[in-house]
């Protein structure tokens, strides 16, 4: 967090705001309407009968003493200062799949927009339209997705 430019570490919320919105160059990020995501969940917190889906499985998993003791930190106010600082990262969205890919023909050649190949150009994997099913189903592990194409 010391040397990562998209990390900001900040002991109060207006800190963090400023400095997130500095990072950006823009004005993103609006206090007041971050302070009361935050308040509300905070309340979750309070509440041991709330409904915050996070909170609930933090609860959930700190029943376990293994957890409890190493693993799981207890759910606190994250604007309690005692709590330590609060930390903002910077994410960069990306889009990972598509569930679509190129028109092939049966032997993984591509096919242009009006159905005709183009030449040497060939698909495999995902990006032949063979990921979300195919010979190894709809729960394939990533990176195998290059199995068993017809022969030509």
């Amino acid at each position: 967090m010391k040397h990562g430019v998209d990390f900001l570490v900040r002991k109060t919320l207006p800190e963090l705001v400023q400095g997130m919105n500095a990072l950006t160059g823009e004005e993103l990020i609006d206090l007041a309407e971050l302070e009361l995501v935050i308040v509300a969940r905070d309340r979750q917190v309070a509440n041991v009968f709330g409904k915050d889906a996070q909170v609930t499985a933090i609860r959930g998993a700190r029943a376990y003493i293994g957890d409890k003791l190493i693993r799981v930190a207890r759910p606190h106010h994250l604007l309690d200062p005692a709590a330590g600082p609060l930390i903002a990262v910077r994410l960069s969205i990306l889009t990972r799949k598509t569930l679509g890919g190129v028109e092939t023909d049966l032997s993984g050649r591509v096919l242009q927009a009006g159905g005709q190949l183009l030449p040497g150009l060939y698909a495999a994997g995902e990006v032949a339209s063979f990921g979300g099913g195919g010979v190894h189903g709809y729960r394939a592990l990533e990176g195998t997705f290059l199995g068993q194409l017809p022969q030509a």
